[in-house]
This record gives C-alpha cells, structure tokens and sequence, in this order.
C-alpha cells in the first residue's frame, strides 16, 4: 500500500469517526444496532451468520478472536458478545 493511499484511507476513517461523534451528541436518541441488525445488514447471502468476505473493519481483523467456536463464521452471539467486550472495555477507559 502507498503512502498516499493510507493517508486518504486514515483521513476517510477519521471523517468517519468526527461523524459519528456528531450524530450521537445532536441525536440523543441514535442506538447502537444490535448484534441481529448488524448481521442482517452484513449478511450478503441471508444465511444467518457472517463469513470473511463478508465483513471488513474491525470485524475483518479481529475475525479469529470473534470466531469463538472456530466455525470460520460470525454468529449473533459471537458478534453480540465481541460487542459487550468492547463496551467493557470503553468503560474501564473512561473511569
């Protein structure tokens, strides 16, 4: 990968994260979808779980370490529970 590449893939993210900070502070209401709704959404072939090639991000590089059951697929569980652990783990940084 390019230098130029990873700054405008690093200033992207980074646009994306100012946006999200926004939205939640002007949108008291905004949730966090739910492991159900994030694997709906993700779900290319509708088979209830997610694959490699179906996701990216941080899902993409922490795949192993969500796939629990070693499966080499994302359940709701799996992805709910990969969620409460990042939710701990905010928590304890901000106490």
């Amino acid at each position: 990968m390019n230098f130029s590449k990873e700054l405008k893939t690093g200033a992207i993210t980074l646009g994306f994260l100012f946006l999200g900070t926004f939205v939640s502070a002007n949108h008291p209401t905004a949730k966090t979808p739910t492991a159900k709704e994030i694997v709906k959404k993700l779900d290319k072939n509708r088979d209830g779980q997610l694959s490699k090639k179906e996701v990216s991000g941080s899902f993409k590089s922490n795949f192993k370490k969500i796939d629990t059951n070693k499966n080499g697929f994302l359940s709701i569980k799996e992805v709910a529970k990969a969620q409460n652990s990042k939710y701990k783990k905010v928590s304890k940084k901000r106490r």
